[in-house]
Order: structure tokens, then C-alpha cells, then sequence
């Protein structure tokens, strides 16, 4: 079973990405960002976050993100700045001025 991608997820996947990109970008953080990762909700929740943080909305930067991820999930906490603060992600929200293909 999958862990599937909460509210908060979701509307920062929509803030950073263009309606086209929305399904593939979810698949990605279900399928390459989820469970393979770690067992707790809370926890993943925090991974997944950086890695959209660190994406900038590009979906090339987001594979690179998750990647990073996969490799060792703390790299991808730190470079998001959620590193220090088990609570950081839970602010961060996009600004929206990234620029979306229509």
C-alpha cells in the first residue's frame, strides 16, 4: 500500500506546478518519495515538503530532489532548511511566482 499525498501536499504540489504537471508530480511523490522512505506519516510528510521546496516547481529539479532523498532523506531536510526544526516544514508554503507552463 502506498501512502497517499495529504491536503497540505497536494496544494503546494498546485501552487508549484501547472495543472499538466499536477498528476505526474504526485505519482512521482507517491511511487518515488513515499513509503520506500520511511513508515511514518509525519516524517514523510516533512521529506516530501523538501522536496518540493527544492524543486522550485521544475520537474527536472524535483526528480533531482527526490533522488537526493532516496540516497539519504536527512540531505534533502537539511538543503530545504526543515533540518533543525521538526516543525520548520510546516510553514513553509510556496510563494506561487514560480512561473507555470500553460
Amino acid at each position: 500500500m502506498s501512502a497517499q499525498l495529504t491536503t497540505g501536499t497536494g496544494e503546494r504540489v498546485a501552487i508549484l506546478f501547472g495543472p499538466n504537471d499536477i498528476e505526474l508530480v504526485s505519482s512521482l511523490l507517491i511511487e518515488e518519495c513515499g513509503q520506500n522512505l520511511t513508515e511514518y506519516p509525519e516524517l514523510l510528510e516533512r521529506i516530501r515538503f523538501a522536496v518540493l521546496k527544492l524543486s522550485q516547481g521544475d520537474l527536472n529539479a524535483l526528480q533531482r530532489a527526490i533522488d537526493l532523498a532516496k540516497l539519504d532523506w536527512r540531505d534533502a531536510l537539511v538543503h530545504a532548511g526543515f533540518g533543525d526544526d521538526i516543525k520548520a516544514h510546516e510553514s513553509w508554503w510556496p510563494d506561487g511566482s514560480v512561473i507555470k507552463p500553460v
